[in-house]
């Protein structure tokens, strides 16, 4: 009989794939439920396998106490006098547990059943238990399974040791399978439930891309091309960033392959989704113009503040560039991270000009003066009365048309319209009583103090009180995100939020 339970905990081990040792526990809590059947549920019985023999050993636990009025003390079944004890064992003291050998038992039909179903359940958890270590160490990998069947568009797949599920989202749109059809799929997700692990695949995870790429890149697998970006829209295209770690090897031509073999294979692999694949660059404007690929980027103009960068193409590019549905655009930021606007040549030139417009206008109405010579100061780069009032006399008086006394004239009047405006600015604060330590903050001018004041934020607790998204609608656009994310910051600071 011994040698039949090891054989047969070994035939289970191999079977389930679990450790022969979770297979002799599950016959130890077996027998023990089985004994616990004919000498009493209250008794504490041990079960120990002897190894050598292949016998299990049936012992019975009492603890000793001193007499009958102890604590806990609940009958000769799991207590033992200490006078008791001392004969079994001289050297036994209070708090021991002395084991007594029981007589192996004979399983009738309903012991044998029970021992059988707990042998059952035992290994049944070790099993989901194994599956379920074996899986999520797997998790971000690609597999290979057989479609067991189809309900609702949701695929039930065998993966071998384990059942897998690819829910409909996950699916490519143009894919079809049927029972019995070889699917490969990455590991989405992994779920320890009560039936067992869940086995979540997608094919239409971004990084599934890179998983594929690896199989049919050698360059990629042994490290020496690296995959830095991915941005998908599943079944129609992707873009991945590639770079490469040695300066002879070409990261682009190593992924496409001789005669584009290796990004066919993934093409093919994902139901001819198209591949872009460009090469990645630490300066996010190179890398920006790559990513927007296969368009041709004439300028670009960073806001790093923002992450937004503005794209100038050519009239017959802006169709490329942007994309169908935009998808070439969106991919882009998605992929560098940053925010695209694109525009043409044509549009950034009026854009410009108005710009310039209203730079020369403002000049006039501000310093009294007529259209040509506001319009030379900001052909000379003059944007702002602060930069008028206070560069160096000499540079002013450079200008083609100027000489010094014009310089000096035009350095004057931008100096009074400044200390007329900030005049201005202080009466205006003063009648709308608002707390000089607003007019501390970095960052926040005086146009800007006075129009947070007017919507009501007059102190300074209340500024601080401000979500970033609120401090933006009062101050227009004369501030980042970032900095009104500071300009709070230092007025709960200044505000005494963090003192203890």
């Amino acid at each position: 009989m011994s040698v039949e339970i090891v054989q047969i905990a070994e035939q289970l081990a191999r079977e389930k794939g679990i450790p022969r040792d979770i297979v002799i526990e599950a016959m130890e809590d077996a027998i023990r439920t089985a004994s616990k059947r004919k000498y009493g549920a209250h008794k504490n019985i041990q079960v120990t396998f002897e190894g050598k023999s292949g016998e299990f050993k049936l012992n019975q636990l009492r603890e000793v106490v001193e007499n009958e009025d102890a604590p806990g003390y609940e009958g000769p079944d799991t207590h033992m006098l200490l006078s008791e004890a001392q004969k079994l064992n001289p050297t036994a003291k209070v708090g021991d547990f002395l084991a007594e050998p029981l007589p192996p038992i004979e399983f009738g039909r309903i012991a044998a059943q029970t021992a059988k179903q707990v042998i059952v359940q035992k290994v049944r958890e070790a099993e989901r238990d194994s599956v379920y270590r074996e899986y999520i160490d797997r998790k971000g990998t690609l597999v290979n399974g057989l479609v067991k069947r189809v309900e609702r568009n949701n695929i039930y797949v065998d993966l071998g040791r384990a059942a897998a599920f690819l829910p409909h989202e996950h699916q490519l749109f143009r894919e079809h399978y049927r029972p019995g059809d070889r699917i490969r799929a990455y590991i989405h997700e992994v779920r320890d439930v009560q039936r067992g692990p869940q086995i979540i695949l997608s094919r239409t995870a971004p990084e599934m891309v890179p998983k594929l790429f690896e199989m049919e890149v050698p360059e990629i697998y042994d490290g020496i091309v690296e995959i830095r970006a991915v941005a998908r829209d599943p079944g129609f295209r992707s873009k991945i960033a590639v770079r490469s770690n040695d300066a002879h090897v070409d990261p682009v031509g190593a992924c496409v392959g001789i005669r584009g073999s290796r990004v066919q294979g993934v093409v093919t692999e994902l139901q001819g989704e198209r591949i872009d694949i460009i090469e990645w660059s630490s300066d996010p404007a190179v890398f920006v113009c790559n990513a927007l690929a296969p368009a041709e980027v004439m300028k670009v103009v960073m806001d790093e503040d923002e992450s937004r960068i503005k794209v100038i193409v050519d009239e017959d590019q802006l169709s490329l560039a942007i994309g169908r549905r935009g998808q070439n655009v969106r991919l882009a930021s998605e992929l560098t991270g940053w925010k695209i606007d694109i525009i043409t040549e044509r549009e950034e030139a009026e854009s410009r000009v108005e710009e310039f417009g209203a730079i020369a206008r403002e000049f006039m109405e501000r310093l009294d003066l007529d259209e040509e010579v506001a319009t030379s100061l900001v052909q000379e780069g003059f944007t702002t009365l602060e930069e008028v009032a206070y560069v160096p006399l000499e540079e002013l008086a450079g200008i083609d048309g100027f000489d010094e006394e014009i310089a000096r004239e035009l350095r004057t009047r931008a100096r009074d319209q400044l200390l007329h405006s900030a005049l201005e600015n202080e009466e205006r604060k003063a009648a709308l009583s608002v707390d000089p330590r607003i007019s501390q903050l970095r960052g926040l001018t005086d146009t800007m103090v006075i129009a947070v004041a007017e919507k009501g934020i007059t102190q300074l607790d209340d500024l601080a009180d401000l979500s970033t998204d609120e401090l933006l609608d009062m101050v227009g656009n004369g501030l980042s995100r970032k900095d009104v994310e500071r300009v709070i910051l230092q007025a709960r600071e200044l505000a005494g939020w963090f003192e203890e």
